[in-house]
């Protein structure tokens, strides 16, 4: 699997497990109720404890077990929250732990990416890429094994969260498995031993070219201000920024607002927030970017969400970055997390969030589908039905339906053989096989021999191709491939540079730096403008006598 297929598969996995949560605000209070509110409350329990009661005593079979806690879990509470918002949700024990270790950024485990493939009819659990660092890529363990059987038992039939779960445990904890790789005729054992796996937001960062920095952020998490600041003091003679929110589903909101804090003036607005029950809070730069300017070029798609969209939102309203991409997704909404008892969870809509400018870009979701709301990006709402606000300069944006990019970019569709190639893991099952019993270096190249290797592969997996359907993609092959061997060889921030090479939207960004430079100039001149016609005393007004 290339790169960005592997972004784009693991980011729609993400992007429904965390859109709902853009801000982290533990253990609120709610709102008193009025009377009447109170009496109609009771009544309704009281009607759901009937329904309940008839449902016991009179289904077709009796709620044994763990029915009756699923008809609760799965049912009565998910069906109440989705009559409020899309967002506002319930969460069972496993869930509550796993989405909270997703918001802390770490955990104890092996640290391996893993995904269920088709191998050879049978679906099995193989590795995308052991994690920099982690006890597997210590051990040894390569992108494209299969894992085989965990402390013996065999994982035939185990879904990933399953096989995950037996991966996970306490530190200092060892766990045997085998894997088989191919061009090895029997499978190899590894004995790992469990440690803390840091899960960083920021996945990829580097100068992508001299002077300009490449930063992209999967989530927003409670590292990631931390990161951020990390990686903009390592860049050197810093002139342009990519910021790639492609695919970010949002996170906690106060990490977003410490990534706008490192860019914006100090005593800018990032974002406000308000609610019924609580008053409404206004998040400023409190430290501000200390005058340093450069060109920003932010990259977001449909999948762009939450607390990404308030980064992009106040960076596009202060000026202060060219938007570039698709209409992201339009989620204004913030979600308190309350914990339940036994280990449950539930994220509750409480907050509305507004850009600089005054915009809630909240998509609509009265009367449509949850699988819609979700999925349907293909018409997003026309800007002439939606509100007009201006940015500190006077550039007209939009509430309502995202945020509309200030540049339009279309990512590139897949043709049916590229879609076939991925459908069968070809380049990561190639690069496990091409390099079984081989090294390469890290300014490796795909040359003549490597695609004579890649097309004898094809062949030998049945997989049908012309030249001419080599020829019409070859570019993107050949860095899908060096992508896959690059991880192999090394880790996957290495293929990640070799796929952000090739992505047409990325060389789109930087080639848009000159735009985004003449955008920040004219909001340095309108700011200057703004602060002359404050600090200019007023005329006296003349009185006749």
């Amino acid at each position: 699997m290339s790169s960005s297929a592997r972004r784009t598969a693991f980011s729609l996995v993400v992007f429904f497990a965390v859109c709902g949560l853009a801000g982290l605000l533990i253990n609120q209070k709610v709102g008193a109720q009025t009377e009447d509110d109170a009496s109609s409350f009771r009544a309704g329990l009281k009607d759901f404890s009937s329904v309940y009661q008839v449902v016991a005593e009179n289904y077709a079979t009796p709620l044994t077990g763990k029915l009756p806690g699923r008809a609760i879990y799965d049912g009565a509470i998910p069906g109440m929250l989705r009559t409020l918002d899309p967002h506002s949700n319930f969460f069972d024990p496993k869930a509550f732990a796993a989405m909270r270790e997703e918001q802390h950024g770490r955990y104890y485990g092996v640290g391996m990416l893993i995904q269920p493939q088709l191998i050879q009819g049978q679906e099995r659990i193989v590795v995308v890429h052991p994690m920099a660092g982690s006890p597997a890529m210590k051990a040894g363990i390569k992108p494209g094994d299969i894992i085989d059987t965990i402390q013996g038992g065999t994982t035939k039939g185990m879904t990933s969260a399953d096989v995950a779960n037996h991966l996970k445990g306490a530190k200092g904890t060892s766990v045997k498995v085998t894997m088989i790789r191919d061009g090895f005729d029997k499978p190899l054992t590894f004995t790992l031993v469990r440690d803390e796996i840091p899960n960083p937001s920021i996945d990829v960062a580097y100068m992508i070219r001299p002077g300009i920095g490449y930063i992209h952020i999967t989530q927003f998490q409670e590292t990631t201000g931390q990161e951020f600041d990390d990686t903009m003091n390592s860049f050197q003679n810093l002139k342009g920024l990519v910021l790639d929110l492609r695919g970010n589903p949002g996170g906690v909101l106060v990490d977003a607002v410490a990534v706008c804090n490192r860019l914006l003036k100090r005593g800018q607005i990032i974002v406000s927030q308000r609610g019924r029950a609580y008053p409404e809070q206004i998040y400023r730069a409190t430290q501000g970017n200390g005058g340093t300017h450069f060109p920003i070029v932010v990259l977001v798609n449909h999948n762009t969400a939450s607390a990404a969209e308030i980064v992009s939102g106040a960076l596009q309203d202060h000026d202060r970055a060219l938007i570039a991409g698709e209409t992201t997704f339009g989620k204004g909404l913030v979600q308190t997390v309350y914990p339940l008892s036994d280990g449950t969870g539930l994220t509750l809509t409480t907050y509305h969030y507004f850009t600089p400018s005054g915009r809630l870009i909240q998509r609509n979701y009265k009367g449509v589908s949850l699988y819609d709301y979700y999925y349907d990006h293909d018409t997003p709402e026309s800007t002439k039905d939606r509100k007009v606000y201006l940015t500190d300069s006077g550039r007209t944006v939009y509430g309502g339906g995202g945020i509309t990019p200030d540049v339009k970019l279309t990512p590139e569709k897949y043709n049916d053989f590229q879609t076939l190639l991925l459908a069968h893991y070809v380049f990561t099952r190639f690069a496990d096989n091409y390099m079984a019993h081989r090294t390469v270096a890290k300014d490796f190249q795909v040359n003549d021999e490597v695609m004579t290797a890649f097309e004898n592969y094809l062949k030998s997996r049945q997989i049908d191709f012309t030249a001419a359907n080599i020829n019409g993609v070859l570019p993107w092959i050949k860095a899908s491939i060096q992508d896959q061997i690059l991880t192999y060889q090394f880790n996957a921030a290495a293929g990640d540079e070799a796929i952000d090479n090739w992505d047409p939207e990325i060389q789109s960004a930087i080639d848009l730096m000159p735009k985004a430079e003449a955008l920040e100039e004219n909001a340095i001149k309108a700011d200057a403008a703004k602060m002359a016609s404050n600090s200019t005393p007023a005329t006296p007004a003349h009185t006749a006598s």
